[in-house]
């Protein structure tokens, strides 16, 4: 029986789903309502026309829409405030020195002291101006340690490219800082190549042939100035010999205010490689207010000289007691230069002038090389019983009078062409 029913209610079952007609209608109508009418007949019989809405094209998907399309797309889906700046799209990163970091204070440990400095081959610039100055004259960044990021944004894009930048506390800085008011913002360049610089070119155009030599200077701060009234009378290059400070000290860029990218300077210089870095024909002249005593060549009236000659000549009393071994008479070791004044004429042929330190004034390699180039003594007068004047002084009064002389000729010669 169970098997019967099983059989009855299979039949009663239809073979295919009954589709209720009322389910279509209504669906059409709905497809109808949302359709806009092509005619309207009011009626009175009027027939009205409405003109189709253009077709909208189809949507193109994200990968055939054009490059152009999809980065105005992206441009408007960014807020402004977040729109990427120049100094970010260019790629640069930095990072931000975590508690107990010793990269600044390792990298000082170098650049503040000069056998490290030399072994390294780096140096240290403070302040914005400095290093705006270095980058453009073309030396090389290494190293940026800043307080904030604006300091860095204000620099050359292009000049960041592989360097380190390094954001720390200000607290850092001041405690590193030479400055008086430090300004956030230190940078470890290599050290610089005269061959390789770009000096500016109102600096070469204005270039004069005088030469600056520096003996035996080793005040900071006299160096920097001296440099700084180099590349302000237009100096052709300035050598520094051994025993001289180190030009790229910090007290000494400080005190150069930029004339480090400014003028060439050659630094560290042995005496008997001076003459290399002299144009053809070049006359060295002394800057040595012993020099009329030096003309009495030692002799027996000692209080004529004064005690900073004195001083003087002692280191070169050994070489003024030598005796001749075959005739017995005394050999003077002293180079014999004749004696001028700073005022008269002395830049009619390529000069170098020697400015020698304060303590003992220029050395005996320098008198040599004067007298072998034919040059002389240079002399400021000044009033009796002043000692000397002070290195950087002597030196820009030196510097501005030969670019005096040299203007007087140009002017001369202009006049007797025309």
């Amino acid at each position: 029986m169970a098997a019967l029913a099983r059989r009855v209610g299979l039949a009663t079952r239809p073979l295919l789903p009954v589709v209720q007609t009322w389910d279509l209608e209504a669906r059409r109508w709905v497809r109808a309502l949302r359709r806009s009418p092509v005619k309207v007949v009011f009626p009175s019989g009027q027939v009205v026309e409405r003109k189709r809405a253009p077709e909208k094209p189809p949507r193109k998907a994200a990968s055939e829409a054009s490059p152009r399309e999809q980065q105005q797309k992206q441009t408007l889906q960014v807020p402004p405030s977040q729109t990427p700046s120049t100094w970010e799209d260019s790629g640069l990163r930095y990072d931000k020195a975590f508690p107990g970091d010793r990269r600044l204070s390792s990298v000082m440990t170098i650049v503040k002291s000069r056998p490290f400095r030399e072994k390294q081959g780096k140096i240290l610039l403070e302040g914005r101006r400095l290093i705006a100055d270095a980058l453009q004259a073309g030396a090389v960044p290494k190293v940026f340690f800043f307080s904030r990021l604006e300091y860095i944004k204000e620099l050359p894009v292009d000049k960041l490219k592989g360097v380190s930048l390094i954001k720390v506390k200000f607290e850092d800085i001041k405690d590193w800082s030479d400055l008086v008011a430090p300004q956030g913002i230190m940078g470890i360049f290599a050290k610089p190549d005269h061959v390789k610089m770009t000096y500016p070119k109102t600096q070469l155009h204005h270039s004069l042939p005088i030469l600056l030599i520096c003996d035996n200077l080793r005040d900071p701060g006299n160096l920097g100035t001296i440099l700084r009234s180099a590349a302000g009378a237009g100096c052709s290059k300035v050598l520094l010999t051994k025993g001289c400070v180190d030009a790229w000290e910090p007290k000494v860029l400080r005190a150069g205010m930029g004339a480090h990218f400014q003028v060439p300077i050659i630094n560290n210089l042995e005496w008997e490689t001076v003459p290399n870095y002299l144009p053809p024909d070049t006359r060295v002249y002394v800057a040595d207010n012993c020099g009329l005593y030096a003309q009495a060549q030692m002799s027996d009236k000692a209080s004529d000289r004064g005690s900073v000659c004195d001083r003087r000549y002692l280191k070169f009393h050994r070489y003024e007691e030598e005796e001749d071994l075959e005739t017995g008479a005394k050999k003077s070791w002293l180079p014999k230069l004749e004696v001028q004044s700073y005022d008269m004429d002395w830049t009619e042929a390529p000069a170098a002038v020697v400015i020698g330190g304060e303590t003992y004034g220029v050395s005996l390699e320098s008198l040599q090389l004067a007298e072998s180039t034919g040059g002389k003594r240079l002399l400021i007068p000044v009033v009796p019983g002043v000692d000397s004047l002070n290195s950087a002084m002597a030196a820009s009064i030196l510097l501005f009078e030969g670019k005096r002389q040299l203007r007087l000729r140009v002017e001369h010669l202009s006049r007797n062409r025309s």
